[in-house]
């Protein structure tokens, strides 16, 4: 056996190549991390099922095991001239098949990014699953790694990055006493997925398992166009993880080549760090890596947007004008007209498509609100759902039929709507003309691209003629229009929204600057979602409501702008409505902001009190930069006082950035002790960094 033991950028990798056996991927660690010894817990480098090649070592429903995975055989490899990506390459000798595992590093980050790409071989292949990455013996081999703690993270609507932290044998995958009767392998599993073209829709497309004997945590992050599953179990006295996009047992995928053509599975991200909070942070500094350049990621302009708590999609000129005034004396930079701009009614769900301004609403044009935004020093911006169709709207009529989503020969309609299918190009010029269209003819400098229906059912036009794989692909169009869009207008800020944050993944938000975190409308139930979300986005691209009301206490409103100070401030609510004291704390919140945002973009997350519970009373988030220490704590309900542990680079005493309240605070060794009010309520504070 062959080893090859390779270090790019901040990680190592090591590769088992036996002479008779597949290639596996033992493993992934900082440079000066020792590896363990090889073992019985070695997994091919990835798992396949093509054809009637199904699973061998345990049920069904896992990946894990299968007879074509373990037939795979090594070829070659080969390293890029600057020593960051790494191919491996096996083959299986019955089918000719081939497998490329790639691996790809960066500089000063303990992060892999991996794929997979298969070739068919002299014959057509039938692919019902392709991994991009397996990887065994994570646990301790032969130690308690039923002890280690997974997390993985519920995403619902209005429950964003919901994390729950268990042990492996809490969530079932146990010591079940397998080595003493000579069995390898387990049947239970813990399995992730998600269908449709909601790619976060009811869950995160992540996970991480920290070990409980050392000091290691393993993260990982999938970045699909769509469906994707991961899954975690036990194999060799250890445990695994196997991770991609679609797959057979989970969405009922199928991919067809024919002789010689490839399929590419969707990247996965593996980050590794001492403990949770330096896993993220590689995370986070990778996500600035792999994204497009942009600027406002850099600035963080304050956005007001009218929907959250204010016109809820109701917009006017009679109603917007007052709002554009409120919104420039708070502070805002970007001025955002949210949805209903385009309909004369209020039924206008299943009437979209047009995308034409309401002569009703705004008599005098939209551009009389636009241009006011702009008179008033912000940047105009509009709302837009480019992907669906209403069946009510004359579009649906116009656009050739095969532009839409189809199932058994019928159009998809989902919640009385129709799918574009991004594959088309008739689909693509139409959404390329109304964008073109709003920036030409309004000046607009930022969108907010929102989707609001989950299309499970998939469509089955196309090659491949396989409904989830339809998904897949219309994903990858859609990434692909995206790329076109930027290179058309590469100023153009553009906000991803799916119904909050049903749609947060690092394919769209590699190319888009902001990410819409949740549609929540309560600000103490935001606090949660607001505290965890730079688990899943980097901080300056997470879009957080604060929305102040005229019925608001000076607390509330203190609250709920703390929601956003740390990340990226989406303002929103009836400032029109505030009286002159609420106006000033409003001001003073956005004012604060401005002079600690230069902080955010270099900076890395951290959780003092562990990652935020949707019912704890409690949360906090801290951000660590190279020109200061940022702390946000929210006190929910519970006690009035708590002592919050600080990382050992915040220095000097802690400085109350926001709100301008009474405060208790005072300083130890190494915690810092608050007292609040007994009501919900949220400070800022700035320590100056050792």
């Amino acid at each position: 056996m062959s080893v090859l033991d390779w270090t790019g950028g901040g990680v190592r990798l090591v590769l088992d190549i036996p002479d008779d056996e597949y290639p596996s991927l033992r493993w992934i660690g900082t440079p000066d991390a020792r590896p363990p010894a090889p073992g019985a817990w070695a997994l091919p480098l990835c798992e396949l099922r093509a054809g009637g090649a199904g699973g061998s070592l345990a049920s069904s429903e896992r990946l894990m095991g299968g007879r074509l995975s373990r037939r795979l055989r090594y070829v070659a490899h080969d390293l890029s001239a600057d020593g960051r990506r790494l191919a491996v390459t096996s083959h299986d000798p019955d089918t000719g098949l081939r497998a490329t595992s790639v691996f790809q590093t960066y500089d000063g980050v303990p992060v892999v990014r991996a794929w997979t790409e298969v070739t068919a071989g002299a014959g057509p292949v039938a692919l019902h699953a392709v991994s991009a990455v397996c990887l065994g013996g994570i646990g301790t081999p032969g130690g308690h790694w039923w002890r280690d703690r997974i997390g993985t993270a519920e995403n619902s609507w209005f429950r964003e990055v919901s994390w729950r932290v268990r042990t492996l044998a809490d969530e079932g995958v146990d010591d079940v006493g397998l080595r003493r009767w000579g069995y390898r392998t387990g049947r239970s599993c813990i399995i992730r997925s998600v269908s449709g073209t909601w790619s976060s829709g009811g869950r995160l497309p992540m996970g991480f398992i920290a070990a409980h004997d050392r000091p290691r945590t393993l993260a990982w992050q999938l970045e699909p166009a769509g469906p994707w599953r991961w899954e975690v179990g036990d194999h060799g006295d250890s445990t695994y993880l196997i991770a991609g996009g679609p797959a057979g047992p989970s969405h009922g995928w199928t991919h067809r080549l024919g002789s010689g053509q490839s399929y590419i599975t969707p990247p996965v991200a593996l980050a590794v760090g001492d403990d949770d909070d330096a896993a993220f942070a590689a995370l986070t500094r990778y996500r600035r890596l792999v994204r497009r350049p942009h600027d406002d990621n850099r600035r963080l302009p304050v956005v007001f947007n009218d929907f959250m708590n204010c016109l809820m999609g109701d917009p006017t000129e009679q109603r917007l004008l007052p709002l554009v005034d409120a919104a420039a004396r708070a502070g805002a930079e970007v001025f955002c007209v949210d949805a209903g701009w385009y309909a004369d009614d209020g039924q206008w769900w299943d009437a979209v498509g047009e995308w034409e301004p309401s002569p009703r609403r705004f008599p005098n044009g939209i551009g009389r609100i636009l241009d006011a935004a702009r008179a008033a020093g912000m940047v105009p911006g509009l709302w837009l759902e480019p992907e669906v169709v209403g069946v009510r709207s004359p579009l649906a009529e116009r656009l050739p039929v095969e532009a839409f989503f189809h199932r058994d020969g019928e159009r998809v309609v989902e919640s009385a709507r129709y799918q574009l299918d991004f594959r088309h190009p008739a689909a693509r010029r139409h959404v390329d003309a109304v964008i073109d269209r709003l920036v030409a003819e309004y000046g607009i400098g930022y969108l907010k691209l929102d989707y609001n229906v989950d299309v499970t059912a998939g469509t089955d036009l196309g090659a491949s003629a396989n409904p989830v794989d339809g998904i897949a692909e219309h994903g990858r169009a859609y990434l692909a229009w995206l790329d076109a869009l930027a290179a058309r207008h590469p100023s153009l800020t553009i906000e991803n929204c799916a119904s909050g944050g049903q749609r947060i993944d690092y394919a769209l938000l590699s190319r888009l600057q902001l990410q819409s975190m949740t549609d929540n409308q309560d600000a103490v139930h935001t606090a949660a979602i607001a505290a965890a979300a730079p688990s899943a986005v980097t901080p300056e691209q997470a879009a957080v409501w604060s929305y102040p009301g005229p019925g608001d206490s000076d607390e509330r409103i203190g609250l709920t702008m703390v929601n956003s100070l740390l990340t990226r401030v989406h303002l929103s609510g009836r400032l029109d409505l505030l009286d002159e004291s609420q106006r000033v704390l409003v001001r003073a919140g956005i004012d604060a902001y401005r002079g600690i945002r230069a902080l955010v973009p270099d900076g890395v997350p951290f959780w003092p009190l562990g990652l935020p519970g949707w019912r704890d009373d409690w949360v906090a988030l801290g951000i660590s930069a190279p020109g200061g220490v940022l702390l946000a704590v929210w006190r929910r309900a519970g006690v009035t006082q708590r002592s919050i542990p600080l990382p050992a680079e915040a220095a000097g005493e802690p400085m109350l950035l926001y709100p301008p309240l009474p405060t208790g605070l005072q300083r130890g060794a190494s915690a810092v002790t608050l007292a609040l009010p007994d009501e919900p309520a949220a400070r800022v504070l700035l320590f100056q960094r050792r």
